[in-house]
């Protein structure tokens, strides 16, 4: 069971940072991409740069639809079909997933004709309300219910919806969930519902299992200290052992987690591009981060 980094805004000497998030995921010799990065290009680029093929992954997962997430999903398809017809051939969501977004009048999410390419590039997208064992021992989330009042989402980003604008509030988000040896290992987007939310329900989900580890975007760079504390506290209460923060986590954030959580600089730790994380070993950082 390894995670490995594809698209986040650093990069360890191989491959290019970008504000965005993309993670490769094998379980049992079976892949899964999850988030397609922000450009294009970057997380086949990245890929190739670390070695590794993405030919053979069929299922992709889509954590919500901002831009930064979905942005390389139709060139990776059509760059990628041509040597396996059903490369990245299923996109799992969210319900709402395809609501259209703007921030300060920009669009902020995949936008329709993005939608209509990857269908006519024989695509298809797969929606998920309840939880989802996608393999055995890998569950989607579907929607994660918001008990606890956490402070994840989004500023400034505008629902296009049919009653008219109003704030994002992401309510297609979803995580991955692997049951491992150890205990649960939870990768996010940007844990839009909330981290400590997206962990209580992956507990709940799987026959209530501790949580060991999480690999992801957890959005808490917009965060006080008091809010950061607070996150800290339940991922020691939740015996999190280990963190690889990427993305929005932020690295101020990363490094108040640490302390709050329990957690030192070999198990809670700045994610970057090839950046990795195998159940039974340590987090491999990169050297930029060790």
């Amino acid at each position: 069971m390894r995670i490995v980094i594809l698209s986040t805004m650093l990069t360890d000497r191989r491959g290019v940072g970008e504000w965005g998030f993309s993670a490769l995921i094998e379980v049992d010799g079976r892949h899964l991409l999850f988030d397609t990065g922000g450009r294009p290009d970057t997380v086949l680029g990245n890929a190739e740069a670390l070695g590794l093929d993405l030919a053979s992954v069929e299922e992709v997962i889509l954590s919500h639809g901002h831009w930064d997430h979905t942005g390389g999903l139709v060139a990776l398809r059509a760059r990628l079909r041509e040597r396996n017809p059903g490369a990245l051939s299923r996109a799992h969501v969210g319900p709402g997933f395809f609501v259209q977004r703007t921030r300060n009048g920009k669009p902020f999410s995949l936008s329709e004709a993005a939608r209509a390419e990857y269908e006519a590039l024989g695509g298809t997208f797969v929606e998920h309300r309840l939880p989802t064992e996608l393999w055995p021992g890998v569950w989607l989330t579907g929607v994660i219910p918001r008990l606890l009042p956490e402070h994840n989402l989004p500023k400034d980003v505008v629902a296009l919806t049919p009653q008219g604008p109003s704030p994002d509030e992401v309510p297609e988000d979803l995580s991955v969930v692997l049951d491992g040896p150890e205990g649960l290992v939870v990768v996010t987007g940007c844990g839009h519902a909330g981290i400590v939310n997206t962990l209580e329900a992956a507990s709940a989900m799987v026959h209530h299992r501790n949580v060991s580890a999480v690999v992801g975007g957890l959005h808490l760079y917009e965060l006080d200290d008091e809010q950061l504390a607070w996150t800290g506290s339940h991922l020691r209460r939740l015996g999190v052992a280990n963190v690889l923060g990427t993305h929005c986590t932020g690295i101020e954030a990363v490094f108040q987690l640490r302390a709050s959580s329990g957690l030192d600089r070999r198990t809670c730790v700045v994610g970057a591009v090839g950046s990795s994380y195998e159940v039974g070993k340590p987090i491999d950082p990169g050297s930029l981060a060790r």
